[in-house]
């Protein structure tokens, strides 16, 4: 386990809270509960909220991205070893740091992005500068070059191993950047039709040529009511059920190697019920069964 309590990738404060928050929902002990041998490496130390620090509408560009290097070489480490890495944000810019340094242990990296949002902006496209809103686009090796060169020189993932589950806020830009690279993205419209069981069979199938599969799973994926504590809630989300199921379905498949959850926010929560359903989502991926 590894927290990055980054909160310079989006406006709202409180996010960098939700490692603790996550911490304190009983993270540690339902992983143990199901056998797994846990070592937390604690939170990576985040710089300070610089005032107003931008260039070419990236907020915080230079804290973002000296995280996400650190955050990166910290990942490499962590996956040189045989453990699965579990990371907690902090705000989804995290996912330029996690992926550059897990994706240098696979051939073809899939990645699973279960999130109301694409985060396919860049700099020229984003409606806010807030880098939270570009890091699979970072990913892709689209955007400022501080940032994509965390990955090396060949991006951290390809198109065809992407997968976006639950979109239903895309920008006009994203939309356009997901039909060049032929994107696979199952909408809520998706989703409501096909149904969730049917959506991970299809993504499980897409993503089979992969050698390992990243789950990058905001919380705002979730309908507000099930997880209220998120910087950027959208209505009309994935439900607490239907999200289990998703969980409990990619773990059957064997090929998850590797997962965050971000975006959870205590400030905006309610009795911690956020960072309570990230912990049963993280017990659902990692093997929890009813029976």
């Amino acid at each position: 386990m590894l927290g990055v309590p980054l909160d310079l990738g989006q406006n709202r404060r409180g996010v960098d809270m939700g490692p603790s928050a996550i911490r304190y929902a009983g993270v540690r002990e339902r992983l143990e509960t199901l056998g797994y041998n846990v070592h937390d490496h604690g939170d990576l130390r985040v710089p300070a909220r610089y005032e107003q620090e931008s260039e070419e509408r990236l907020k915080h560009l230079s804290a973002v991205v000296e995280t996400n290097r650190t955050l990166a070489k910290k990942m490499d480490e962590i996956s040189s070893g045989d453990a699965i890495p579990l990371v907690f944000g902090g705000d989804h810019s995290i996912a330029i740091g996690s992926l550059a340094g897990i994706a240098r242990h696979y051939q073809n990296l899939g990645v699973i992005w279960y999130d109301a949002h694409g985060d396919l902006n860049t700099a020229e496209t984003s409606p806010s500068g807030n880098i939270h809103g570009m890091p699979l686009a970072v990913s892709l090796g689209l955007g400022h070059e501080s940032l994509t060169g965390i990955a090396g020189e060949a991006p951290a993932v390809n198109p065809e191993n992407i997968v976006i589950i639950g979109a239903r806020a895309l920008d006009d830009a994203e939309k356009s950047l997901i039909q060049k690279h032929n994107i696979k993205v199952f909408t809520m419209h998706e989703v409501d039709r096909l149904g969730m069981s049917e959506v991970i069979n299809q993504t499980s199938n897409y993503l089979s040529h992969c050698d390992g599969v990243h789950v990058s799973l905001d919380l705002d994926g979730l309908d507000p009511i099930d997880a209220p504590g998120v910087g950027t809630p959208v209505v009309g989300g994935l439900s607490y059920r239907e999200s289990h199921l998703a969980m409990e379905m990619l773990e059957e498949t064997g090929k998850v190697t590797s997962c965050e959850f971000v975006e959870v926010n205590p400030i905006l929560d309610e009795k911690n019920k956020t960072a309570e359903a990230a912990v049963a989502l993280i017990g659902s991926l990692l093997g929890e069964k009813i029976r």
